[in-house]
């Protein structure tokens, strides 16, 4: 990597620390100099990232020039997941059409199996990290599964905003702890389903569970907000305007 792409991935990842970790709020102002002064990177590769957060939709162009960190009412982000949802639901389908390989399968019921292991442990000790490095785990299997870069590319886009990716919905352990684990046993149910579906290649069956499986995420942003947690408890709650869901 060259030193102005270098450059330009320490803005962009730096700059998106900020705005996810509530230290920028929407409305705020961000310039070049921001990201000079705070990162120590060139003009060139600033201004490259503030456009490119553009793109990303967490910054928003101002009239009068520049840009401002934009804010996403709780609707903004539901409809964020349920996109996910849609293209997760695509690359199951297509998952189960192409015949995913015998070993790849293999792999899903490996990580569905410790996945059963993690969510029973929340009894006994409420740690979230083991199942949320699993969950990571999945959905990664299924784009792979999928065998499309396009699949994969899109959820790249989508999965930038706060609270899309399928790990989002439980970034905070500070919601009802029974709440959280009754989604998270519907959300492991899923995941067998699914594999299920693929294996027996039922496209529709596996394509309508994955789009059905990215709700968990928007019940638990509904839970989260429901307990009227301050935001410097999710930092990323920052970031939504208030409003309620439709």
């Amino acid at each position: 990597m060259d030193d102005a792409n270098s450059q330009t991935l320490k803005a962009l990842l730096g700059l998106r620390g900020l705005i996810l970790e509530g230290e920028l709020r929407p409305g705020t102002r961000v310039s070049e100099t921001l990201l000079v002064d705070r990162f120590g990177v060139s003009r060139t590769p600033a201004r490259t990232a503030l456009v490119r957060m553009n793109e990303e939709g967490l910054l928003e162009q101002l009239p009068s020039g520049g840009f401002a960190v934009k804010g996403f009412t709780e609707q903004d982000l539901a409809d964020a997941i349920e996109i996910r949802g849609v293209l997760e639901g695509m690359a199951a389908r297509f998952a189960a059409e192409r015949g995913a390989p015998a070993e790849l399968l293999a792999r899903m019921d490996r990580c569905v199996a410790d996945l059963d292991d993690a969510v029973a442990a929340l009894s006994k000790h409420f740690d979230l990290s083991e199942f949320v490095r699993l969950n990571d785990q999945f959905h990664a299997l299924l784009v792979e599964a999928s065998g499309s870069e396009m699949i994969a590319h899109s959820l790249q886009r989508i999965m930038s905003l706060p609270f899309a990716a399928p790990n989002a919905f439980i970034e905070s352990q500070r919601a009802d702890v029974h709440g959280v684990v009754q989604i998270l046993v519907v959300a492991q149910d899923q995941h067998r389903t699914i594999v299920e579906a693929i294996r027996n290649r039922q496209s529709a069956r596996a394509q309508a569970v994955t789009a059905e499986h990215s709700f968990c995420a928007t019940r638990y942003l509904r839970l989260v907000l429901a307990s009227g947690q301050e935001p410097r408890g999710i930092p990323a709650l920052t970031l939504i305007k208030s409003s309620r869901f439709k």
